[in-house]
């Protein structure tokens, strides 16, 4: 498996009678973004913490980076990075001034940690903010900053631990570009995350975690098609029309369409999505039937958690809950 950078076979951590991870299984090919989806407390954060030799696990094997996490866990730092759910920048000191600081801290020496600072405020777009103190930075700035520390010794495999967690979409969206950047160098990122959005714009595989196992591994549009597929859906104007859309909608349909008739609406699987379309808006606007909205639909993260774990994100029960 020299083509992975990240291996995990039957790996088990215990807490007392409890098991974080119960035989977790994970590989990651080299130079890819490798999402590890799941709600709190499914896992992730124990795993990424085994990986990155931060916690001794109780069973299996590891290996990160062609180096065995248990037998050699001092080779394994040298040739990692490692981000966690919470910048760890100074916001006294400026952009450059936390760099140099973790240079020297990696045992750079004055002048490298200077000249390592500078190459990092560039790839990360923060030459401009790089003299003004920290506390001034935008959540996407100070996240950036604190994936430039993380990269101060080049890192092989980066572990990214819900990097984007609190932040605005534009934020959030700076962090994504950044770590595409640093893929297409040739890091491998294992990334965390509750969101599918943010895993569907950078991972090319995802593994779904739920009780310490791993329970799903595929590409994004996989675990998508698991949970039905993309969808058609069609909300109309007047409910009385209801039967009409459903019939119209099952003769495109891979599965019995389903109806709300409080909220108006007709929906159901399809295959092929843009026929599905065009034939379902043609019959109904020849038939008269007044439509507010007509759409494909893509599933949800709700619809991939609830379909794989059984129940829906802690996000979306906070949401909920508000």
């Amino acid at each position: 498996m020299d083509d992975h950078a990240v291996i995990a076979e039957g790996v088990e951590k215990r807490y007392g009678d409890k098991k974080a991870l119960a035989g977790f299984d994970l590989a990651v090919r080299t130079g890819t973004v490798h999402g590890l989806l799941g709600p709190n407390g499914a896992g992730k954060t124990t795993a990424v913490r085994v990986l990155a030799t931060l916690l001794r696990f109780d069973g299996g094997r590891a290996e990160v980076a062609g180096v065995d996490v248990a037998r050699d866990p001092r080779r394994v730092r040298r040739r990692i990075g490692l981000t966690g759910q919470y910048a760890a920048v100074d916001e006294v000191l400026t952009g450059r001034q936390n760099l140099e600081m973790f240079g020297r801290l990696f045992h750079l020496g004055g002048r490298r940690a200077a000249l390592r600072a500078g190459e990092l405020l560039e790839q990360f777009d923060l030459v401009q903010a790089g003299d003004k103190g920290v506390g001034t930075y935008s959540g996407g700035m100070r996240r950036r900053l604190d994936l430039a520390a993380s990269m101060i010794l080049a890192p092989r495999v980066l572990f990214l631990d819900e990097p984007t967690t609190g932040l605005d979409p534009r934020s959030r969206g700076e962090v994504w570009e950044a770590v595409r950047r640093l893929v297409a160098g040739g890091t491998t990122v294992l990334l965390t995350t509750q969101y599918l959005e943010e895993a569907d714009r950078l991972a090319s595989r995802i593994t779904v975690i739920d009780h310490g196992r791993a329970i799903a591994d595929d590409t994004p549009d996989g675990l998508k098609n698991r949970v039905g597929g993309d969808r058609i859906e069609v909300v109309v104007r007047d409910a009385a029309d209801i039967p009409t859309v459903a019939k119209t909608v099952a003769r495109v349909s891979d599965t019995e369409p389903v109806t709300d008739r409080p909220e108006r609406r007709v929906h159901a699987t399809v295959t092929d999505r843009v026929a599905a379309l065009t034939e379902v808006a043609r019959t109904l606007q020849d038939e008269g039937i007044g439509v507010e909205d007509i759409g494909l639909r893509r599933p949800s993260l709700d619809d991939v958690f609830l379909r794989l774990t059984g129940h829906g994100t802690d996000e979306t029960t906070k949401e909920t809950a508000a």
